[in-house]
């Protein structure tokens, strides 16, 4: 049985990775984390059917009992939680989004030394997402426009989307292109004519939606969309979970949940 720690255990993904946990074989819930201010730090929480566990803050009070961490909190708290578990050898799963690209240079740095996925988006769905915008991207190179809208719930905090950003890095990849030198990510006034190789990512805020991405490539008489719409964050709870039955014995290194699914 494999003995699995929640970061971010009070939040609306911890939650529902405790319950995933909770409804799958051969794992169990053996700690919770959150920032040590937090108001529930003390308190108990459990999974459906299993022995509650304290509320705590430090994770290296949990070592000795943990087979994984399941991380989803902040860009600074994954990265402290990602530097103990290179310290003690635990292998960790990384679903936070908002990473710059040093704290990304960290975290490869850190899974040199533990095995640990790290992806901005958990579900299965979104992973395919990514291998056939890669495909058609591919088949249908430069004539076709790029374009990438993204809608969440209005108490995210970053934008664009890390599922967006990876979206438009597997499209720019797939096309040869910099995304650093022809990401747009706003349009205002009179902004001229569009060029032929830019990649539009735009943002949407409101309200409770879960997630939705839309990949649109659009060329003479003709567009094509790729869409996924999460209805809830189950799929995303459940993807995390498997990575996390993954990832316990792989070498160390930097997985990502294409490596998990096979694909």
């Amino acid at each position: 049985m494999i003995k699995a720690a929640v970061a971010g255990a009070c939040g609306r993904m911890g939650r529902a990775i405790i319950q995933a946990i909770g409804s799958t074989d051969n794992i169990e819930l053996a700690g919770a984390l959150e920032h040590e201010n937090h108001p529930d730090i003390g308190q108990q929480i459990s999974e459906q059917g299993a022995p509650p566990v304290k509320i705590g803050s430090d994770l290296r009070s949990l070592s000795g009992g943990i087979d994984v961490l399941i991380d989803f909190t902040t860009p600074e708290g994954s990265l402290r939680n990602l530097e103990t578990c290179a310290e003690l050898g635990i292998p960790a799963v990384i679903g936070t989004t908002g990473l710059g690209e040093e704290q990304k240079e960290a975290l490869r740095m850190y899974a040199l030394r533990t095995p640990t996925v790290f992806s901005p988006n958990m579900s299965v769905g979104v992973n395919l997402l990514f291998k056939l915008a890669a495909t058609a991207a591919s088949a249908l190179g430069d004539d076709y426009d790029v374009e990438i809208v993204e809608a969440h719930h209005r108490m995210k905090k970053d934008a664009p989307s890390g599922t967006a950003l990876r979206l438009a890095e597997v499209v720019a990849q797939a096309l040869g292109r910099n995304l650093a030198e022809k990401a747009v990510y706003a349009r205002q006034g009179m902004i001229g004519e569009r060029s032929a190789d830019e990649i539009g990512i735009q943002t949407i805020r409101a309200g409770d939606i879960v997630g939705e991405h839309t990949l649109l490539l659009a060329g003479p008489g003709e567009r094509i969309e790729l869409i996924h719409r999460a209805h809830n964050r189950d799929n995303f709870a459940r993807g995390a979970v498997r990575a996390a039955l993954w990832i316990v014995g792989r070498e160390p290194g930097l997985y990502t949940m294409a490596d998990v699914l096979g694909i």
